[in-house]
C-alpha cells in the first residue's frame, strides 16, 4: 500500500499545487490522531492546502477500513469547492497507488432537496390554490412563474439539489416542491425510489468521502436518525464555525402565526382545531405585551398561553393519528408535523431547563417571535460529536489570543471529564508581513450607537478612491452597510459600482464583485467568512468597528452573567473571544494566494487604544501594522495602477445523483451503486479493471458534461437564431449527440421550437 507521503505528494501534483510544509506536517498530524483514536485541532492558514492535508489521510483511512469518513463544513462555498474541485482532481491523482478511484459523495438535508412525491400532488400546496387557477393566471404571477420553472428544471436535473439551480427561487416557490423531515414519510412513500434524497444517501454509502454540513453531523449526531453511514472518522472545517451552528441547529421558536397555520394545517382532518385558534389568538396579545430582550423566568400570562398551546396541540396530535393498520397521507403527514412541532417547543419552554435561555424578539415580517437556546453546547458537542469516533477541527483561526484554549472550552473540550485532544498550529505559507497592511484609522473617533459618522463615511470614500474599487466593505451591521452603499453612491456617481448584500443572492454578488475590480461589495456577517475571492479584484477589506455581540443579545449576556458568577472575566471569554474570532475571519478576506496584495482597514481607533487591543492584535495574520493614513492611500494607489487582471470566476455546476458534478466520475452513483459495489479492501482490483459506470435515464440528459447556465442561454440563443444541431456543437466545442440530449432536456430543438409543456 503506498505511504501517506507518497499520496499526498501525487494528490499534490494532481491538483497542479506545490507542497507546503504545513500541509505536510497536517497530513501526518490527522494520520496520527486517527491512529491514536484522539481528537485533533489544527490551525492552518488560508494558502496551506489544508483540504488535501485532510482528505489524503481520510481516503487512506477509508481505504484501510472499509468505513467511509465525513467531512462536514459550514459553508455551501466549500462544499462546493470539495466537491467540485479537490476530490475530482484528487481521484485521479490517487488512482494508480490505490488500484482504485476514491469515491465521494455530497449529503444534506431533505429541504434542501426536490421533492419526487409533492411533484406529484402527493401533498397540500403551502399556496393554496396555486395550481387551481388557470396556466396563464399562474404564469401571471412571479410565484407561479417560479414553480413552473422548478417543475421544468426537476425534469432535468440529476441531483434535486437546490444549489444547482442558478438563479434561485424565492423560499416560498421553493416550499412547493420540498418537503422537512418531519414531512417525509421516510420508507411509506410511494415515490421512494425516485426520490432524490433517498438516491444521495443510498450512493453515500458507497463512497470514500461524504462532504456534508454542520447542522446536518449534528442533526444525524444529536437525534440518531443514522442519515449518516456508520464512520469513525470526522472532519470538521471551519471548525470555529461548530458552536454557533450547533447552536443554531436546537434553537426553537413559537410564533402565534405558527400556531394558527399548524391550526390550519389539521383542520381538514381533526374534529375541531378551534381551540388551538384560541390559544394562537390569546398567545399573540401577550406576545405583544411583552418587551424585546432576554426572560429570565417566564411571566405567568406567557405561561398560561404557553400551556393552553401545549394542550390544545397535544389533543389535536391524538385526533391526527392514522387509523389503525393505515399509513399516514402526505396530507396528514405536513399536519401532523406543524402541530408536533409547536406542541414541542411550547412543552420545551415550559420545561425551563436550567440551561436554556428564552427571550422575545421583534421580527417585521412575522411579528413577536419567542425564541429558546442552550446557553451552552459545550457538553452536547462532548457527549455526541466527540463521544464516539475521531474528530479533526480545523479552521485558519482556532487560536484567539495565541491559545487554543478559548474555542476548545465552548466544544465541551476543557474540564473535568473532557477527553484527549491536541492542539496543533501549521502556520501559513504567506509572506504576511510584506503582502499585506493592517491600517488603523486611529484619527477617526471611536464608533458610537447612531450608525457611521461623517468621518468614518469621508474615510471609506479616500480609500476606495485610492483603491479605484476592490473593496470588499464589512460591517457591524446591515444598517451601516446599507447606508454606507447608498453614501457612496452618491458620492462616486457611478465611476465605480457599489453592491450590498441584500440585493441579490450572496452567491451572485460575490461573482460579480470578484469579475469587476472597478466594484465594491458591502455586507455583514454573510460576507466575514467564507468570500474567496482571490486576485486584484480585493485589494482593500475595510472593517467598521471590532464586531463584538450586541450589548443585548440574549445568548451572549446569558453566558458573560454565567462566567462572572464563576470569577471569570465574561467580557474576555465572550465578548472578546467572539470579536477576535470574526476580526481574524474578515482580515482573512485578503489574502487568498501568494501573489495577493492589500490592505485591511480598520475604522475603529480601540484597535490601538482599548486594554483588550492586544488580544485582538494577537488573533490577526501579522500584517504590517500601521497608522498612517497618508502611506496607506498611497500603498492603495500603486496597487491599484499596477493591478493584473481579474482572476476568472467560476460558474456554478450541474451535479448527479451524489451531489458531484454531473458526468464526473466519482464513483458510484444513483441507480448504478447496486450493480456496482465498492470493491472490498482486500480485493482492490487494478483502475483499468474498473468498469464505467452504466448510464442512467437522468445522466443521459446532461450527456456526461457539467452544463453551466452560461451554456445553457447559449443554446437557447442558438436555437432562436435558427442554428443547428452541429452548428452549435461546433460552437460549444461539446459532441453534437451530447448537444442534442441536452436540447431535449431542456424543450428544445434545433429550429427552435420549444417542444416542453407546462402540463
Amino acid at each position: 500500500m503506498a505511504t501517506l507521503d507518497e499520496l499526498l505528494h501525487a494528490a499534490v501534483q494532481g491538483v497542479g499545487g506545490i507542497e507546503r510544509p504545513g500541509q505536510v506536517a497536517m497530513a501526518h498530524a490527522v494520520h496520527e490522531a486517527v491512529e491514536k483514536d484522539e481528537h485533533l485541532l489544527v490551525q492552518a492558514g488560508t494558502g496551506t492546502g489544508k483540504s488535501l492535508a485532510y482528505l489524503v489521510p481520510a481516503i487512506l483511512h477509508a481505504q484501510a477500513t472499509g468505513k467511509p469518513a465525513v467531512v462536514a463544513t459550514a459553508t455551501l462555498a466549500l462544499q462546493a469547492q470539495i466537491v467540485d474541485r479537490d476530490m475530482p482532481r484528487l481521484a485521479d491523482a490517487l488512482a494508480p497507488l490505490l488500484r482504485r478511484r476514491p469515491t465521494y459523495g455530497l449529503v444534506k438535508g431533505r429541504r434542501n432537496y426536490l421533492c419526487a412525491h409533492k411533484l406529484e400532488g402527493g401533498f397540500p400546496d403551502d399556496e393554496d390554490g396555486l395550481f387551481d387557477v388557470g396556466e396563464v393566471d399562474r404564469a401571471a404571477s412571479r410565484l407561479g412563474q417560479e414553480v413552473v420553472r422548478l417543475r421544468e428544471w426537476a425534469e432535468v436535473t440529476e441531483s434535486g439539489d437546490r444549489d444547482e439551480l442558478v438563479p434561485g427561487v424565492s423560499e416560498r416557490a421553493w416550499r412547493q416542491v420540498s418537503v422537512s423531515a418531519h414531512e417525509c414519510m421516510g420508507g411509506k412513500c410511494p415515490m421512494i425510489a425516485e426520490c432524490f434524497v433517498e438516491r444521495s444517501r443510498e450512493a453515500a454509502k458507497e463512497c470514500d468521502v461524504i462532504v456534508t454540513n454542520h447542522s446536518f453531523m449534528a442533526i444525524d449526531s444529536f437525534e440518531g436518525r443514522q442519515m449518516l453511514p456508520e464512520h469513525d472518522l470526522l472532519v470538521v472545517d471551519e471548525g470555529h464555525e461548530l458552536v454557533d451552528r450547533v447552536t443554531s441547529t436546537v434553537t426553537d421558536e413559537i410564533t402565534a402565526n405558527a400556531v394558527a397555520a399548524a391550526a390550519k394545517r389539521a383542520s381538514r382532518l381533526a374534529e375541531s382545531t378551534e381551540a388551538v385558534d384560541d390559544a394562537a389568538a390569546f398567545l399573540q396579545g401577550v406576545l405583544d405585551e411583552l418587551p424585546e430582550g432576554r426572560l429570565t423566568g417566564i411571566p405567568d400570562s406567557l405561561g398560561l398561553a404557553l400551556a393552553r398551546v401545549r394542550d390544545t396541540t397535544r389533543q389535536v396530535q391524538s385526533e391526527l393519528k392514522p387509523e389503525k393498520g393505515t399509513e399516514a397521507d402526505g396530507t396528514r403527514k405536513v399536519a401532523q408535523a406543524a402541530i408536533d412541532e409547536v406542541f414541542e417547543n411550547t412543552a420545551r419552554v415550559l420545561e425551563e431547563r436550567e440551561l436554556d435561555v428564552v427571550w422575545v424578539s421583534r421580527d417585521p415580517r412575522r411579528g413577536t417571535v419567542l425564541r429558546v437556546a442552550p446557553m451552552s453546547v459545550a457538553m452536547l458537542l462532548r457527549d455526541k460529536v466527540f463521544g464516539d469516533r475521531t474528530v479533526v477541527l480545523t479552521s485558519a483561526t482556532l487560536e484567539l489570543g495565541g491559545t487554543f484554549d478559548a474555542v476548545a472550552g465552548t466544544m465541551g473540550l476543557r474540564g473535568e471529564g473532557s477527553p484527549e485532544w491536541r492542539g496543533l498550529d501549521v502556520g501559513s505559507p504567506f509572506d504576511y508581513p510584506q503582502q499585506a497592511i493592517a491600517y488603523v484609522a486611529q484619527h477617526l473617533p471611536a464608533p458610537g450607537r447612531d450608525g457611521l459618522s461623517d468621518a468614518a463615511m469621508d474615510e471609506i470614500e479616500a480609500l476606495v478612491r485610492a483603491a479605484g474599487g476592490r473593496t470588499l466593505g464589512l460591517f457591524s451591521s446591515m444598517r451601516a452597510a446599507k447606508a454606507a452603499t447608498e453614501e457612496m453612491r452618491k458620492r462616486f456617481d457611478g465611476d465605480i459600482g457599489f453592491l450590498c448584500q441584500g440585493e441579490d443572492q450572496v452567491t451572485t454578488l460575490v461573482r460579480q464583485f470578484a469579475r469587476d475590480p472597478q466594484t465594491c461589495l458591502f455586507g455583514t456577517l454573510t460576507l466575514w467568512q467564507g468570500v474567496d475571492v482571490p486576485g486584484s479584484s480585493c485589494q482593500l477589506v475595510i472593517i467598521d468597528r471590532i464586531p463584538f455581540p450586541r450589548p443585548d443579545d440574549p445568548l451572549a449576556s446569558a453566558r458573560s452573567q454565567a462566567i462572572a458568577r464563576m470569577g471569570g472575566n465574561g467580557f474576555m471569554a465572550v465578548s472578546a473571544t467572539h470579536a477576535a474570532l470574526r476580526l481574524a475571519q474578515g482580515a482573512g478576506r485578503l489574502i487568498r494566494r501568494s501573489d495577493d496584495r492589500g490592505v485591511v482597514a480598520f475604522l475603529d481607533s480601540r484597535m490601538m487604544t482599548a486594554r483588550y487591543a492586544g488580544f485582538l492584535q494577537r488573533s490577526l495574520p501579522p500584517f504590517w501594522p500601521t497608522t498612517d493614513r497618508e502611506r496607506v492611500l498611497a500603498a492603495l494607489r500603486r496597487l491599484d495602477e499596477t493591478a493584473p487582471p481579474p482572476v476568472e470566476v467560476r460558474e456554478p455546476a450541474l451535479r448527479g445523483a451524489t451531489g458531484a458534478l454531473s458526468g464526473t466520475s466519482m464513483g458510484r452513483v444513483g441507480e448504478d451503486a447496486a450493480e456496482h459495489p465498492r470493491p472490498p479492501v482486500e480485493d482492490a482490483r487494478p483502475v483499468a479493471e474498473d468498469p464505467p459506470p452504466a448510464p442512467s435515464a437522468r445522466t443521459a440528459v446532461t450527456g456526461g458534461h457539467a452544463w453551466t447556465a452560461d451554456a445553457d442561454e447559449e443554446l437557447r440563443d442558438g436555437v432562436e437564431l435558427g442554428l443547428s444541431v452541429e452548428e452549435l456543437a461546433e460552437s460549444l466545442e461539446i459532441p453534437a449527440d451530447v448537444v442534442a440530449a441536452r436540447l431535449k432536456g431542456l424543450g428544445l430543438d434545433a429550429s427552435g421550437a420549444t417542444t416542453m409543456s407546462f402540463d
